[in-house]
């Protein structure tokens, strides 16, 4: 069974930084892909970045030229690197896992948290 991990989220001001990192429990390259999503109050839960197998990876246009995903496969973690945080980038961020045979596994969440 796969479980996935993640860390990272905390309280940030304004043009802060923050690194989130999801560790999953097999390796990924048994994955299709990986990826970030949101959920923000009141909102649906939307894709942040996605990192397929071969190392493509696709972004929210919100998020452009700030955040960055990135992975280590010896360490089965994929992380998200945001800069320039801004208040509307306050969510509970979530990291998936798409099987190859489309199954998706979702970890427990992390809050950010950017104040003004």
């Amino acid at each position: 069974q796969v479980h996935l991990v993640e860390s990272g989220g905390a309280l940030v001001q304004t043009g802060g930084s923050l690194r989130l990192s999801c560790e999953s429990s097999t390796a990924i390259f048994g994955f299709n892909a990986m990826g970030w999503y949101r959920s923000a109050p009141g909102k649906q839960r939307e894709l942040v970045a996605i990192v397929s197998t071969s190392g493509h990876t696709n972004y929210a246009d919100s998020v452009k030229g700030r955040f960055t995903i990135s992975r280590d496969v010896g360490k089965k973690t994929v992380f998200l690197q945001m800069n320039s945080l801004k208040p509307e980038d306050t969510a509970v961020y979530y990291c998936n896992a798409k099987s190859h045979t489309n199954l998706n596994y979702w970890g427990q969440g992390t809050q950010v948290t950017v104040s003004s």
